[in-house]
């Protein structure tokens, strides 16, 4: 998936200025003889050769009497009529003095303002703006009455019909739109909002800190507010919970114009936008997503305890239903997931259980519901494909479960029955982590990029989501005062996890690549042009483009008239390379999902506030507490 962007001045490296003097050879014949006494901080005339120079300093008043005639209140190297008799090596001198001391002056304050660890707003590359860009883009894909205060000008109104299709009709308008194209799903839709939400969990401060923090918050409820129209609760608990998995076609066969196969921006759709429906007791991979999302985000709204409480409500219901007999992934019921399956097709659903799971836990503290997540952990580890062991993205959590299940081993362990999930949990997660770093499981492109999946899409959203696991793992470990990850007779350091998920994978992102290509469109110098995304290359000049009319947009040479700030286009292969082409979006077209992994990668690897207050430990910028504020367990009795 991509996108693109357009150029300005972003860059916050600063280069010295260097100035160099030449200085004449000068003829040591002509040199007078001058000594210093530091402790006097004064300069006095060398005695064996007192009569061969006169210095005038004008220090002091002349006395009107003879030197010798009255006692005199200054040093008689003050008061002596010293007269330079060679100027222009004197002036040098000066002048070289004068140097000294302002170096010595200047040197700590230099030292003080450059960049220093830790302190992100003089960082060389700014970590700040790509977290500002890369949220920009979900404003670009958000669907429905569009927010006129949007920071993305070439959008606007669409998909307002969107579920009048049902019979009854369905109020589904909202959401986003997944990609370059029109369609809306809620399997990736959820997944993102369950690691948005995530990193605003552990890293709140820091989104605070650059003044994003409401701006993630406000994507996030989009996206919760979407869920709960998509997830509808009947009144009896007998009957079950319906779940719409899409708006928007991707090709049946019996009209030519769909959203995949129709160039038209989003505002001048015209084309019938089907909608999809599951039943929530089979399709417990999208539900097991959808409660994720539902319990994450009810953290981040806490303070808003009405919201947080329904997000939570809705959450349970869904769990219970998902949970019973008889579950299926939801792309293999055709009426639910069957055109979804050409592009997110689900390959298990008990990662989304385990997943779903744990985030309620968090969300209730009922540990009925941690209970599952660790006693089925093992299960969803089988149950993973084998060529995506190692990998969280939106089909497999696997591992991201693996880091919270840690997370609670760590600094919640509640013992029986959750050890041996636990301790599964802990194993794989390290495991994982020395797989990153080792070079022995994952290959890397020539660039440094790790590619998790080589048979697959382009690497770099899996490389953004494995930056974001190490560096947290990383924190979890130094909050827990460990300085090291254990990899059977060798072990890495935090330092390592760090540079890792930082100078090897985010800064590649970000342009240090073979490419010089920023892969965060508007970030940078050098950024792609050309993105695969419908609103962003047809010009917003007033007129309405039919499907035929926008095909031309699509296979023009000239870069997009509208810079989709902020889309991670789907990036090189594996071998470093990439075309910027608009009809190619193997490179080019950007995703939700993937967009979601790079803003918790670049939010954790952004250095903290210089000033932490949520964490107990070393100041990470990262919450140690908050996951944990709905937990109140009564210690076991003696």
């Amino acid at each position: 998936m991509a996108a693109a962007a357009s150029p300005s001045p972003y860059s916050m490296d600063s280069s010295p200025m260097n100035s160099n003097a030449e200085v004449s050879e000068i003829d040591r014949t002509r040199i007078p003889f001058v000594h210093t006494v530091p402790a006097a901080s004064r300069i006095l005339p060398s005695a064996s050769q007192w009569n061969s120079i006169e210095l005038d300093f004008n220090l002091v008043p002349r006395s009107e009497n003879a030197y010798h005639s009255i006692p005199s209140n200054y040093s008689k190297s003050y008061e002596f009529e010293l007269v330079v008799s060679d100027k222009p090596y004197f002036k040098r001198f000066l002048i070289i003095l004068g140097l000294l001391v302002l170096v010595a002056i200047g040197l700590p304050l230099l030292l003080h303002f450059l960049p220093q660890a830790h302190r992100h707003k003089t960082s060389p590359m700014n970590f700040t703006l790509a977290v500002a860009h890369s949220l920009t883009f979900f404003d670009a894909q958000k669907s429905g009455r569009y927010p006129t205060t949007s920071p993305v000008k070439f959008r606007g109104i669409s998909g307002m019909e969107d579920g009048n299709s049902r019979n009854p009709p369905v109020d589904l308008k909202g959401g986003f739109y997944d990609s370059g194209n029109n369609i809306k799903f809620s399997f990736p839709t959820a997944y993102t909002v369950t690691l948005l939400s995530w990193s605003v969990i552990e890293y709140h401060e820091k989104f605070d800190d650059i003044n994003e923090l409401d701006h993630v918050k406000d994507i996030i409820k989009w996206g919760t507010d979407y869920l709960l129209k998509a997830s509808v609760r009947s009144n009896s608990t007998k009957e079950p919970v319906t779940l719409y998995s899409q708006v928007g076609s991707t090709g049946n066969g019996t009209n030519p114009f769909t959203d995949l196969s129709c160039w038209e921006k989003p505002e001048d759709m015209s084309y019938p936008r089907p909608v999809f429906a599951c039943d929530g007791t089979t399709a417990a991979d999208l539900a097991g997503e959808v409660v994720a999302a539902l319990s994450a985000a009810s953290i981040v709204f806490r303070d808003e305890k009405d919201y947080s409480n329904e997000l939570v409500q809705a959450a349970e219901s869904l769990y219970v239903a998902a949970t019973k007999k008889g579950q299926t992934t939801y792309t293999s019921v055709k009426a639910c997931g069957g055109e979804a399956s050409r592009v997110y097709n689900s390959s298990g659903f008990q990662d989304e259980l385990v997943w779903g799971g744990t985030w309620l836990f968090f969300a209730t503290g009922n540990t009925t519901f941690l209970e599952y997540a660790a006693l089925n952990f093992s299960a969803a580890i089988k149950q993973q494909d084998p060529k995506e062991q190692g990998v969280f993205y939106w089909n497999n959590k696997v591992v991201a479960t693996g880091i919270l299940l840690t997370r609670l081993r760590f600094f919640r362990d509640l013992g029986f029955p959750f050890e041996i999930g636990f301790k599964a949990a802990s194993d794989m997660t390290e495991a994982m982590i020395c797989s990153y770093l080792s070079d022995k499981h994952f290959h890397k492109s020539p660039g440094g990029l790790i590619v998790l999946m080589p048979d697959g899409s382009p690497p770099i959203q899996y490389a953004a989501t494995a930056s974001f696991l190490t560096k947290l793992y990383s924190d979890y470990l130094e909050l827990g005062l460990q300085s090291s990850v254990t990899c059977g007779k060798d072990g890495f350091s935090l330092q390592t996890m760090r540079s890792f998920s930082t100078s090897q994978q985010v800064r590649y992102i970000l342009g240090e690549n073979p490419m010089k290509m920023s892969y965060l469109v508007g970030f940078g110098k050098k950024y792609p042009t050309h993105v695969h995304h419908r609103a962003a290359s047809i010009p917003k000049d007033g007129k309405k483009y039919s499907c035929l009319e926008g095909e031309q947009w699509k296979v023009k040479k000239e870069p997009n008239p509208n810079t989709l700030f902020g889309a991670m286009v789907a990036g090189p292969d594996k071998s470093d390379k990439f075309s910027d082409d608009r009809t190619k979006p193997w490179f080019t077209e950007p995703t939700i999902a993937s967009n979601a992994g790079l803003v918790a990668a670049l939010i954790a690897t952004h250095d903290p506030p210089e000033r932490s207050f949520g964490s107990k430990g070393p100041n990470l910028g990262i919450d140690q507490e908050r996951i944990f504020s709905s937990i109140h367990l009564t210690p076991p009795a003696p």
